[in-house]
């Protein structure tokens, strides 16, 4: 792959990584930066990229990563650090269902992100996240199920994004 139609992939990825990187991470700077940090890793590392067909795929594995990369560091600091108070502005801007979405565990939240959201197929998402389409399967189904109960009964507040 050349280095313009990789520009011209992040360009149509760009919403689509940030929604991505948003489903992991609580904060915009935060995601604004792990979109950056996979743009660049994947630029710097376009000689591996097997399929040009792949490529957002590709890429969005690469966001994920840095996503629980800076999730590990932040985790690291926090000992030595007082977390970041978030800003009243902030909680005002999330839908009731992102609050909700918050609150799932990881997976199924990130699963049911790339599918509904995103549109990846199971079989993408499965290579995404490196399971079986069974798991991302069940993934969906059990997040679906905790996700109306938690809308059912309104109990996302303190979510866990």
């Amino acid at each position: 792959m050349d280095k313009e139609a990789f520009a011209s992939v992040v360009l149509s990825s760009t919403d689509s990584l940030y929604r991505i990187s948003k489903s992991i991470l609580k904060y915009d700077a935060d995601c604004e930066d792990a979109v950056q940090e996979a743009i660049a890793t994947g630029f710097g590392k376009l000689d591996t990229l097997r399929q040009e067909a792949y490529a957002r795929t590709w890429l969005t594995r690469i966001l994920i990563h840095e996503c629980y990369s800076l999730l590990k560091r932040r985790e690291k600091s926090a000992a030595m650090l007082a977390e970041p108070k978030e800003e009243a502005d902030d909680k005002s801007d999330y839908s009731e269902l992102y609050e909700a979405l918050g609150t799932l565990k990881k997976e199924y939240r990130l699963t049911i992100v790339l599918y509904y959201l995103e549109g990846y197929s199971i079989e993408e998402i499965g290579k995404i996240m490196r399971v079986p389409a069974g798991t991302v399967k069940s993934r969906l189904s059990r997040g679906r199920r905790e996700l109306r109960c938690i809308m059912a009964t309104g109990d996302y507040e303190g979510g866990r994004i």
